[in-house]
């Protein structure tokens, strides 16, 4: 390692986030620090990424990195394989936990709350925008699951153009979407000496609560 990690780190000077600029309900802030994000961020950011946290039915976490495809009153949603083990994960406990970090404007947005499927209309309405390759994808990978080499996946998508080859792939009832509900939504802003600024909002009662933690 050419750099001590203990040695790594930098100081954040960027902005700030004050309860003056802060809107008294998230998704306002959200909206708006998102498409800074897509303004500013370069590649190979994407400015939809983000971490999604989920538990097995053995209280164990596990993350992986998702693209947010839709956002708007209702929540938060992604789509995937509902056999794969995010979707077995979910099945067995329906909450889990967002993170959006944005590098560039040195933000980072958390995000928790209650997971269910959108509708079967809902996915297929977005399957059918997704490039053709994605389409066939989702049909031919046996998401999650061990396979013996990519010899196998390939040869699983030469049967999946084959079946698909005078027709356009629909929508499989094992992919489809997930809507995160929000409960709590975190915003945070770095500043100089580590002595960021974080705000809090929390559902109580179906009214959102703005506070402030300590960094």
């Amino acid at each position: 390692m050419t750099q001590p990690l203990a040695d790594m780190r930098r100081d954040y000077t960027r902005d700030g986030l004050t309860e003056a600029n802060a809107p008294v309900e998230p998704f306002a802030l959200f909206t708006r620090w998102f498409e800074e994000a897509v303004q500013t961020e370069q590649a190979p950011v994407e400015a939809n990424a983000m971490t999604l946290a989920t538990v097995d039915g053995e209280g164990r976490p596990h993350c992986r990195v998702l693209l947010l495809k839709a956002l708007d009153a209702q929540g938060f949603t992604f789509f995937t394989n509902y056999e794969s083990d995010k979707g077995r994960h979910l099945q067995a406990n329906p909450f889990a936990a967002m993170t959006f970090f944005w590098p560039t404007l040195e933000r980072q947005v958390r995000i928790e709350g209650r997971v269910s499927k959108v509708s079967h209309e809902e996915s297929d309405a977005y399957f059918q925008v997704r490039p053709l390759g994605s389409r066939l994808g989702a049909w031919a990978s046996p998401q999650s699951r061990v396979i013996a080499d990519r010899a196998e996946l390939e040869g699983l998508l030469k049967a999946t153009e084959q079946r698909f080859s005078d027709s356009q792939p629909h929508c499989p009832e094992h992919w489809g979407g997930y809507r995160l509900v929000p409960e709590r939504i975190e915003f945070w802003q770095g500043r100089s000496s580590r002595l960021h600024d974080r705000l809090n909002y929390r559902l109580v009662d179906q009214a959102w609560q703005r506070e402030r933690l300590a960094p």
